[in-house]
């Protein structure tokens, strides 16, 4: 069991393109190019025809698109508003990502390469976003507070380690069920445990992808926050400390 299970685990290379010495495609790198090719598909069958008053599909997808557009603009407000966008495709991408496991793909979500680049791509945004907003300037007197330095290196850390952590453990834990049922009753685990399945592929990732698009979007509204509201806060949080003390 433990041998069929690291194996279960490798990051296998899918392919390997045959020009400077051989450059290995890993299968998350693959299954990635599925995700996309699938989300671009849809994404064009779903709007080809779209009508004023809409319905079918069509209303399924703007009540879904709505729902993200609200989610995100409460967070960050107008002034997040160019940012959105971006943020729908992070809770999309990883949403599908998470859940592929289903139809019999490797989540490549399982790989931390993959959730490395993610979190550096939003962290990536947050700084941009700020740079964009107060200038480059105020972006480098920030670091002059030891704790902006601290959050630059622990951010990116927290949200890939978290994403990559749950997806494994939830892969893991199927695993060990298909194999323990494999070995011990003799007959393969096709759909076997739906109820399992439905909670660590269907929910659990679904959920991940939520959490990582949600802390995105904080950390972003943060970085747009404007100084007069900052101060206000400062003001505040010095107020109730005087009242505490």
């Amino acid at each position: 069991m433990a041998e069929e299970l690291i194996e279960q685990l490798e990051n296998k290379t899918a392919f390997t393109i045959p020009i400077l010495g051989g450059i290995p495609i890993a299968e998350s790198c693959v299954v990635t190019w599925i995700i996309m090719a699938v989300l671009v598909l849809l994404s064009i069958i779903l709007t080809r025809s779209l009508k004023k008053v809409p319905t079918g599909s069509q209303c399924v997808l703007e009540s879904f698109m709505d729902f993200l557009d609200n989610f995100f603009m409460e967070v960050l407000g107008e002034s997040g508003k160019k940012y959105v966008q971006i943020l729908e495709t992070f809770i999309i991408y990883i949403g599908a990502a998470n859940i592929i496991g289903v139809f019999g793909f490797v989540p490549p979500t399982k790989d931390v390469n993959v959730t490395a680049a993610l979190a550096g791509m939003a962290i990536i945004l947050v700084q941009a976003a700020f740079i964009i907003k107060k200038g480059p300037g105020k972006w480098l007197k920030s670091f002059l507070n030891p704790i902006n330095v601290l959050d630059l290196l622990t951010r990116p850390l927290s949200l890939c380690m978290r994403l990559f952590g749950n997806v494994l453990a939830a892969f893991v834990v199927m695993e060990l069920i298909k194999v323990a049922i494999t070995s011990n009753l003799g007959v393969p685990a096709i759909g076997v445990p739906v109820i399992a399945s439905a909670y660590f592929d269907l929910f659990d990732g679904l959920l991940q992808a939520y959490v990582f698009a949600f802390l995105t979007s904080l950390y972003l509204a943060e970085a747009l926050e404007e100084e007069e509201h900052e101060g206000k806060k400062e003001k505040k949080e010095k107020k109730r400390k005087n009242l505490a003390s």
